[in-house]
């Protein structure tokens, strides 16, 4: 089966973190980040970056942690419920404004987690794009327009664990032909074959990838200074227009500007990869899967943001539950809907084999 192209799982992670930031109902964000350890714990392969979302489990947990310790110490002290007071620091005038101890009060404290809670559920969505996608061909998928830059990342990403690994070759030769250098003499009798490892590494890639015709260009002409400022203005536009969308401030205009904004950068982008047309080897071809995969976290983004509207005043207080007075939270049937899209890549993928039962490893382990 075809492997599920890395932009899929981009595209429907940041959907889910798009529609994590329109709501603040805790029962809603605890559906959206089980769903997502779920599919990250069933459809993730054992690569090394796989196991990334337990750190970011960690930072998520931090993120909290830190919002209400802030919040504590230098919260407002509004709200009539009191937990408890701590000793209030009284700062000169010209700090007028911040508060450090004093009372502290059930609403902000409630708010204050629910708003933490909301941009740890964030992280996480980024956390699981990162565990699920394979970053080297997520770069190797950009436009040919960001084809340096991504060349650029691919091999900084591969650096460190290349250099670890001649690192380990050569110890482990020295360890066999009995070298016993302690100190300073053990490092440069490490470091001179690592050096001389990596130039023979790099230089039989670079002959590799010269046999197989990559990057092999057509035309290196400068883009115009035109398409530079449409293609800059469109940025522009889209990030005007997801500040807008996000913020609430106008979610129609937001929303026209972000469909504006990101259509005229994949229109600037396709017109400038024509000017450095390069060859790809083995592509990752987009499938209607993928296309399902990517819709399903954009339909959980375009649901919030209808409900983001206000059109719906019942509804918009379901997801964002009043914490002056207090209220408990409710469930409404459209978080489960929410919530199904956010586990539909379980139906839509299947679990990676492992690299010890690949095809192409049993082909290698029988050779």
């Amino acid at each position: 089966m075809t492997p599920v192209h890395p932009w899929a799982w981009w595209a429907w992670a940041l959907g889910l973190a798009a529609a994590l930031s329109m709501t603040t109902n805790p029962l809603q964000i605890v559906l959206i980040v089980l769903a997502v350890c779920a599919v990250v714990l069933l459809r993730r392969s054992d690569a090394p970056w796989a196991r990334s979302l337990r750190i970011y489990a960690v930072l998520a947990a931090f993120i909290i942690a830190m919002r209400l310790f802030f919040f504590i110490v230098m919260g407002s002290g509004g709200g009539t419920t009191v937990l408890f007071t701590l000793p209030q620091i009284e700062l000169p005038s010209w700090a007028a404004g911040i508060r450090l101890g004093g009372p502290v009060s059930a609403e902000g404290l409630v708010f204050t987690l629910y708003d933490a809670g909301r941009l740890a559920a964030m992280l996480l969505c980024l956390g699981a794009a990162n565990a699920l996608a394979n970053p080297k061909r997520a770069l190797r998928s950009v436009p040919a327009a960001l084809y340096e830059a991504s060349v650029a990342v691919v091999i900084a990403l591969s650096v460190a664990p290349q250099l670890v690994e001649s690192v380990q070759r050569v110890r482990r030769a020295r360890r066999l032909r009995g070298g016993a250098a302690r100190g300073w003499n053990a490092v440069t009798a490490v470091v001179i074959p690592v050096l001389a490892d990596a130039i023979d590494r790099s230089l039989s890639l670079a002959a590799g990838m010269e046999a197989r015709g990559f990057g092999r260009t057509r035309d290196q002409r400068p883009p115009s200074p035109a398409l530079t400022g449409g293609l800059l203005a469109a940025m522009l536009a889209a990030t005007l227009g997801a500040f807008l969308l996000l913020g609430s401030a106008s979610p129609p205009l937001g929303g026209a500007l972000l469909v504006l904004g990101v259509a005229g950068t994949v229109w600037g982008l396709r017109v400038g990869g024509r000017r450095l047309s390069v060859t790809r080897y083995r592509p990752d071809p987009w499938t209607a899967r993928d296309s399902l995969l990517a819709a399903s976290g954009c339909a959980a983004a375009a649901t919030m943001a209808l409900v983001g509207t206000g059109e719906w005043p019942t509804l918009y207080a379901a997801f964002h539950p009043a914490t002056s007075p207090l209220t408990w939270p409710t469930l409404h049937p459209l978080m489960l809907v929410v919530a199904g899209l956010a586990v539909a890549p379980l139906a839509l993928t299947r679990a990676p084999l492992p690299a010890t039962t690949h095809p192409g490893h049993l082909g290698e382990a029988a050779a």
